[in-house]
């Protein structure tokens, strides 16, 4: 489970990398990045074919991001992320979440290990719905829960 001081250590920075965003505005990747520039963080889309993202345009991989990020949100399939720590950690970047929403998510053991390994902190799991200030009262009970079970970062 993801310590809190990585939580909120990935949520002091100010500029991220957000991997895995769709080109469909549709999906959940797409409502992920949108709280993320709601809440001010200068967010840069990264999808390997490019595109468009809430008028933004996508890098297509993390080393092309310029100036470099402080974070990257993972919200890759399994096969791709440990790719994406690879290319995290050749970029310099020094904060990683992976996301976990319900299942597996983009959370990989290997990948995991290469952040641990290289000195990135890293966040291997947990929605950031749940931590975010104004994320819905959804979001809050189900925080609530979870923490009521033990299996919430405190």
């Amino acid at each position: 489970m993801a310590s809190k001081q990585a939580i909120d250590s990935f949520l002091s920075c100010r500029r991220i990398a957000v991997l895995g965003v769709s080109r469909d505005p549709k999906d959940f990747s797409r409502a992920v990045f949108r709280a993320f520039v709601e809440r001010g963080y200068d967010a840069v889309p990264v999808n390997p074919h490019g595109g468009e993202a809430e008028g933004r345009p996508c890098a297509r991989a993390v080393a092309e991001v310029d100036p470099p990020v402080e974070g990257a949100f993972l919200i890759t399939p399994p096969a791709a992320t440990l790719q994406a720590a690879r290319d995290c950690a050749a970029a310099g970047v020094t904060r990683v979440w992976m996301h976990r929403g319900a299942g597996q998510g983009s959370v990989v053991p290997e990948a995991v290990a290469l952040c641990r390994e290289r000195g990135i902190e890293v966040v291997d799991g947990e929605c950031p719905f749940m931590f975010l200030p104004d994320a819905g009262w959804f979001h809050g009970v189900h925080r609530f829960f979870r923490r009521l079970g033990a299996s919430s970062p405190s």
